[in-house]
């Protein structure tokens, strides 16, 4: 369903992304693996990790080319959608996956820990997303942006504070640039995935557990960066095995005072309840 269609994929050295770079390979497209190859904590670089997974792709007769510039740059963002039009001509399809952990609680966390982790993943996606809509728009043929937010961002998690905020920040890049490009038929969406990876392996929910695998989301992945997504656009889906669902930030009913006058205080805690309270 991909034939003819290019897609970058960042941070596609490991884990989730290369399963999403393999399977939309498999689906004809031309992939550009985009891995810096460092740490988990975002220290260090090597290729090794994108040219493995170029290796698979092209073993398997796909089309791939492999490239190292950091996402978390406007030039190494714009160096990315350089090497897909070099070497394939166009850029269809874009999944931001890129990212780095340093989980820390609250109280510990270093503002240098802070930094990283919102220049990766929420600076990151931003610029990825504005080089590539830039792109698309040049082309004039629509396209498809794909985001990777987490459950951490739409519910929160104890000691991933910098992550959390960066992922939540990423669902409200998510919505808007969804309005924003809708007139240039570009569809922007994100994956909210549990899987697990090099990132979370040593997390106590991935310790006694075979069935939370990046190739369980890869597929969500292939439905909002192809066609079959349709117009659909500032969608959060979730994967967690065999588990797919939405995220949606709901509205209550809420309650208006009978007097029109501004609510106290105190009105607000005796009318708690009935303010959270949403219609069936």
């Amino acid at each position: 369903m991909m034939n003819g269609k290019v897609v970058v994929i960042t941070g596609a050295g490991g884990g989730i992304g290369r399963a999403e770079a393999l399977l939309f390979a498999r689906e004809g497209a031309k992939v550009v693996v985009n891995d810096l190859g460092g740490a988990r904590d975002g220290t260090g670089a090597s290729g090794s990790a994108a040219e493995a997974v170029v290796a698979e792709i092209r073993a398997a007769g796909g089309e791939a080319v492999a490239n190292h510039d950091s996402v978390a740059s406007a030039a190494g963002a714009q160096a990315i959608v350089e090497a897909a039009v070099k070497h394939f001509g166009r850029v269809d399809t874009w999944i931001n996956n890129a990212g780095i952990l340093r989980d820390r609680t609250l109280l510990k966390l270093e503002e240098s820990d802070w930094d990283a982790v919102i220049e990766v993943h929420l600076k990151g996606s931003f610029l990825c997303t504005q080089a590539a809509a830039r792109q698309m728009i040049k082309q004039g043929e629509g396209g498809r942006i794909v985001n990777t937010t987490s459950v951490s961002g739409m519910l929160g998690n104890f000691g991933q504070i910098n992550y959390a905020a960066a992922k939540a920040g990423i669902y409200g890049l998510t919505r808007t640039a969804g309005i924003e490009l809708q007139k240039h038929r570009i569809t922007v969406n994100a994956l909210a995935p549990i899987a697990k990876t090099r990132m979370t392996e040593d997390l106590p929910m991935f310790q006694h557990t075979s069935s939370l695998t990046p190739e369980h989301v890869a597929p969500a992945a292939l439905f909002l960066g192809s066609d079959l997504c349709g117009d659909r656009t500032g969608y959060v889906l979730a994967v967690a095995g065999a588990r797919m669902y939405a995220y949606k930030v709901v509205e209550t009913d809420g309650k208006f005072k009978d007097d029109n006058q501004a609510w106290t205080a105190q009105e607000i805690a005796d009318h708690w309840e009935v303010l959270l309270r949403v219609r069936n």
